[in-house]
């Protein structure tokens, strides 16, 4: 699902003139797209979510509702549009907040109201998600960007652009602290072995190997070893992709709703296993509220959940 792709706007973090939709004024249209002054309590953090109606959207906005200390301040997606943001997340009650098609709008109306805002992307096209963090940014909102696998020119042109605004931003190709667990424990154990196979089952994806099959095959090389004797071909398919110091990276697509990552390091007398599965998106909300409640005490982008934790 297509995600909401802005242009960058000017403002005055950059050029020097004042953006039209921070003035004290905002089109009326703006004003309508946030929730009102009265009902955002002022020490809250307020948390833009960008993909509201995904799934994992909807779930991020119950979280972020239930959680202490933050709120859903504004929802934006190209589906449900003007459908209320807690009605599509299965809340008991509404939000008083309709989700827009517009993150500029959103944005800007925002930026008038709080001095701690976030914008939470889980768009995952590279380009799209480097020119969202860049309009939040230029509007003074922090961002937390979830499951992109973005370029390395356009990750590294982030972080110098976060570094040069002073304005945190969190990129987590995953969520999942228990991901995370999994990829500690394969790094530590790498040194033992000389052969690493990875075997994922995402759902739904259309990006192959995904961000986190990619970032653990990545954890486990520069460690002064290439795995399976070598053998960087991928003159045989069937043999899945190299990645990173010869990691294989072997990806499945299948309709179940469970999410898989496995890693197989070996040796020719024995197979050492780490495997973890993922049922239900709700997994990722301790994550998401983690990075959230981070990236505000930020002045430059951070990598990866794991330097958070």
């Amino acid at each position: 699902m297509a995600l909401v792709r802005t242009p960058i706007v000017p403002s005055a973090l950059f050029v020097g003139t004042k953006h039209p939709g921070c003035t004290p004024r905002a089109p009326r249209r703006a004003r309508l797209c946030v929730r009102s002054a009265g009902n955002i309590k002022t020490n809250n953090i307020k948390v833009v979510v960008n993909g509201a109606g995904r799934e994992l959207g909807r779930a991020a906005i119950a979280a972020i509702h239930k959680a202490r200390g933050m709120e859903v301040a504004g929802a934006v997606d190209v589906q449900f549009v003007g459908r209320d943001a807690g009605e599509i997340a299965g809340l008991d009650e509404a939000l008083e907040l309709p989700i827009v098609n517009d993150l500029v709008m959103v944005l800007g109306s925002l930026s008038q109201n709080t001095t701690s805002g976030v914008m939470v992307d889980f768009n995952t096209e590279s380009k799209v998600v480097y020119d969202n963090v860049r309009q939040a940014t230029a509007f003074g909102l922090k961002s937390v960007v979830c499951g992109a696998a973005l370029e390395p020119e356009d990750l590294d042109a982030l972080s110098t652009f976060c570094e040069k605004s002073s304005m945190g931003c969190i990129v987590a190709p995953t969520l999942s602290i228990g991901r995370i667990l999994l990829q500690q424990a394969a790094v530590a154990a790498a040194f033992n072995y000389g052969y690493a196979e990875i075997i994922e089952s995402q759902p739904g994806s259309k990006v192959y190997p995904s961000s986190e099959a990619q970032e653990l095959a990545q954890n486990l090389s520069g460690l002064g070893r290439i795995y399976n004797d070598g053998d960087l071909s991928q003159q045989h398919v069937a043999r899945g992709a190299v990645v990173g110091d010869g990691v294989r990276v072997h990806s499945l697509s299948t309709p179940s709703g469970t999410s898989s990552l496995e890693i197989r390091l070996s040796s020719p007398w024995e197979v050492l296993s780490y495997k973890h599965d993922i049922s239900d998106v709700r997994a990722l909300m301790p994550g998401l509220l983690l990075a959230i409640r981070r990236v505000v005490r930020l002045k430059n982008l951070v990598y990866g959940l794991e330097k958070i934790l």
